[in-house]
């Protein structure tokens, strides 16, 4: 081990780590990274096929990016919220064009979590009602009421916010409703929703909040009328849409947004708000935000609205999102991740599950995929833990970074992938799961 890497790991003692336990073994030593690679210390390289936390989707040290944060920190390296600035505005501008529609606001965060927060906010104030209905089969943040919002086994320990009521979103490979089709999983799961809204009594609901795709949760590919059977729940009973589009947005799904998608939205219902992060600027700068449609911001047209951040709109996240949108346009790096989902990765896995009968499933869009490790495939019975470590482990012996959750392996590369890395992976993933 190098020098450096040493003293990484003998510094490393001093952070606490997120949703760990604290005398774990620590991870890995990252050094430096370019495109779909990084290495550590000790030039070592590994294929990136996590994304880190499903988010650098611009890949890394994209040098477009890099040279705007470095050519701002040396304009203007921060200012307060309430100025007006150059560079926001066109940070602003280049999200609302991308998100189409009537949008014509952005609200700032500093991350995925507090962009779910402060849209809950807006919808609770709009429509004078207190709870928020969000599955449970999803992640939203790990701030007060975006992590209450969330359905995951995190949300447990973390019960303060008050309103919060879940319900079960379609998966029909896992069906909760008993269903033997998509569509049918699809009629039940909103029938069931209209039961919970029932239930709970339709006026004291503000909104329902969904993942586009949920993400940590399984990458679970809504059914084609389900996004439009919420709306219509929601317009009767004046409900607002939120649609969490921090993972599954700006390239990820193979679209600018998941909701633009023929394949989850092909009625094109448009959300009432949509919450964005990661894939905005690939997480070179922390930032996130709201798009509130005009009939929910022009309620804050003379009145106060009761939010806001110290960092909201910050000029060197604002620089690198306007940097990194336009790369992605002019590089048509989003149009790459929808064609490398069609061509390479979804039917590489597809062949792997034909060959390995430890793959119950295989579902994604883009470059947004999870591949389903069964003991059983005729029970469905999940893989124990080990063999997802065993899988994780032999990746990284490969030189790739895998991104795993419970039974599952998620094929989660940057946009910018090409073939023949997504081939690489393909052959790795091939090696371990034959190991198995």
């Amino acid at each position: 081990m190098s020098e450096l890497a040493q003293r990484a790991r003998d510094l490393d003692r001093h952070v606490f780590h997120s949703w760990s336990a604290q005398g774990a073994p620590a991870g890995m030593v990252i050094a430096g990274g370019a495109g779909t690679r990084v290495w550590d210390h000790d030039g070592r390289e590994y294929l990136d096929f996590s994304s880190q936390l499903v988010n650098v989707n611009i890949g890394h040290g994209h040098p477009r990016v890099v040279e705007a944060i470095r050519r701002q920190a040396g304009e203007l390296a921060t200012i307060g919220p309430a100025t007006v600035n150059l560079t926001r505005g066109e940070a602003a501008r280049r999200i609302l064009d991308r998100a189409g529609g009537d949008f014509d606001t952005v609200f700032f965060t500093n991350g995925g979590a507090d962009a779910n927060e402060n849209a809950m906010r807006m919808a609770r104030i709009v429509t004078g009602r207190d709870k928020i209905l969000s599955q449970y089969r999803s992640y939203h943040g790990n701030t007060g009421a975006a992590i209450a919002a969330t359905g995951d086994w995190r949300r447990v320990p973390n019960e303060f916010s008050r309103g919060h009521v879940h319900f079960f979103g379609p998966f029909a490979y896992r069906s909760e409703f008993w269903a033997d089709s998509p569509e049918q999983e699809c009629e039940r799961a909103l029938e069931h929703l209209g039961r919970v809204i029932a239930a709970e009594g339709a006026d004291s609901i503000a909104a329902i909040l969904l993942e586009g795709i949920p993400g940590t949760a399984g990458v679970l590919v809504p059914p084609a009328g389900y996004l439009a059977g919420v709306r219509e729940v929601c317009d009767a009973n004046g409900i607002l849409l939120i649609v969490d589009e921090v993972m599954s947005g700006f390239g990820r799904a193979g679209e600018w947004f998941s909701w633009h998608s023929d394949e989850t939205n092909p009625q094109g219902i448009v959300p009432d708000l949509v919450t964005f992060a990661k894939g905005v600027n690939s997480g070179y700068v922390p930032v996130g935000g709201v798009l509130p449609a005009p009939h929910v911001a022009g309620r804050f047209d003379e009145t106060v609205f009761p939010g806001g951040l110290t960092y909201s709109g910050h000029p060197l996240a604002a620089a690198s999102i306007v940097a990194a949108l336009d790369a992605m346009t002019e590089e048509r790096i989003v149009e790459n991740a929808r064609r490398i989902g069609s061509v390479a990765i979804g039917p590489g896995l597809r062949d792997l599950a034909e060959r390995h009968s430890v793959i119950g499933e295989v579902r994604g869009l883009g470059v947004f995929w999870a591949v389903e490790l069964v003991s059983d495939r005729a029970t469905r019975e999940p893989v124990p833990d080990e063999a997802v470590a065993r899988v994780k482990a032999l990746l990284l012996e490969n030189g790739v970074i895998p991104f795993t959750a419970a039974n599952r392996i998620h094929v989660v590369p940057p946009c910018t992938v090409s073939e023949a890395e997504v081939g690489e992976f393909l052959i790795a993933l091939d090696t371990a799961l034959g190991a198995l």
